[in-house]
């Protein structure tokens, strides 16, 4: 429910920053840089926090935190009058934001290991079912308002605070818990203490933080490009969206499962790198706005990576450390989102300004693709099963 409450944010976001800065595309990607930025600072020292405030007092109360947080924050957007209260928006958003992580360490704590990476494929594709309602819905409503969208994903996202607060059982038990919580531990330095407890915890951080940093560049500037290169509508957006997020679906419901039985989390891997890399260098060079969205199916074969990923990762860390496992990712995830709008707004604020000269404006899109390949060389030198090290 919480990834529809986001799907119907993502086609208008950029478009409501852009009327608030006076409809000039260049101004509205560095809104978006300054957004996409401050939330990924909260992330950064947040995401640890809740990670290992998750093991010591169970994931139940952090995920119910973080619901009730979202839907403070969708509320704040949908009435903001100018773009510096958009911005306290994000910021409590990425404060709690952690839905994801302390998800994951849930599904860690009641999935045996040898079933987690087909595990994880199945939660990223409920979150691609958000992805295929959210901004289809998001579209539609932003046809008549952009503040709608806001207001429904808040609802949305409240119902669920409330069902979770109602049915959703406590997945680790007391006896598994962290005895105490540790503040040292508790901090983007501390979380990378224990990422470097194990040989290959490091290097596989690595290649998660290179794919979420390749990421950053659809959020950043999915939205302006297209409608900016392709001249796209908001609801032309939100059914891009769809086919993004039905693919998806398709990929980590249905194939993850046997794609790993049959080749193994590191080939799993290799191959989500592959495609991540080769859907980027698409994007950026399609002229055409159909032959464009083709290369959804190449975003699609990319969410082969996080599932095998974090079905290795899982494996080297013990139960009363899964928490704090997802929030140093969570920590990594955040200096992502920090560094990733910064450099790909900048990059295509710059490519637009200078397109009738010598620059194209699917620049930043072509950095993604050699972010992706920097990930395909680490995890080809360093994503090996536990039982080979």
């Amino acid at each position: 429910m919480n990834s529809i409450s986001f799907g119907i944010m993502l086609p208008i976001v950029p478009n409501l920053i852009r009327e608030l800065a006076g409809g000039d595309t260049s101004s509205a990607s560095e809104w978006n840089v300054l957004f996409a930025t401050s939330w990924g600072v909260m992330q950064l020292f947040c995401g640890p926090l809740l990670g290992m405030l998750s093991d010591r007092v169970g994931r139940r109360p952090v995920l119910l935190i973080s619901f009730f947080g979202l839907g403070l924050d969708f509320l704040l957007m949908a009435y903001a009058p100018n773009l510096w209260w958009l911005l306290v928006g994000r910021l409590l958003n990425g404060a709690t934001a952690s839905t994801m992580s302390t998800a994951n360490a849930y599904l860690a704590d009641v999935t045996p290991p040898e079933k987690r990476a087909k595990t994880f494929g199945l939660m990223g594709s409920a979150f691609s079912i958000g992805f295929i309602v959210g901004p289809m819905l998001g579209g539609l409503l932003g046809e008549h308002s952009l503040r709608l969208p806001f207001i429904a994903a808040a609802v949305i996202t409240f119902a669920n605070a409330i069902y979770g607060l109602l049915v959703l059982p406590e997945s680790l038990p007391k006896a598994r818990r962290a005895t105490r919580f540790e503040w040292r531990r508790a901090n983007p330095l501390g979380a990378l203490q224990l990422l470097r407890s194990h040989s290959d915890l490091l290097p596989l951080a690595g290649v998660g933080f290179l794919f979420q940093l390749s990421q950053m560049v659809l959020p950043t500037i999915y939205v302006l490009y297209t409608t900016h290169r392709y001249g796209w509508s908001p609801g032309m957006e939100g059914a891009a969206f769809l086919v993004i997020g039905v693919l998806g679906v398709f990929v980590q419901m249905v194939l993850v499962g046997p794609v790993v039985a049959r080749f193994g989390l590191r080939n799993t891997i290799l191959l989500g790198a592959a495609s991540g890399a080769a859907c980027y260098a698409w994007y950026g060079g399609m002229a055409n706005g159909w032959v464009f969205l083709a290369g959804a199916a190449l975003q699609a074969l990319q969410g082969f990576l996080m599932p095998g990923l974090q079905g290795l990762m899982t494996r080297l860390v013990r139960p009363e450390e899964q928490g704090q496992l997802q929030g140093a990712n969570q920590s990594m995830m955040g200096v992502a989102s920090i560094a990733g709008p910064m450099v790909f707004g900048m990059v295509f604020a710059w490519s637009v300004r200078h397109e009738s000269s010598f620059s194209t404006p699917g620049l930043a899109f072509y950095l993604a693709a050699g972010l992706m390949i920097a990930a395909l060389v680490l995890a080809f030198w360093k994503a090996r099963p536990p039982q080979s090290n």
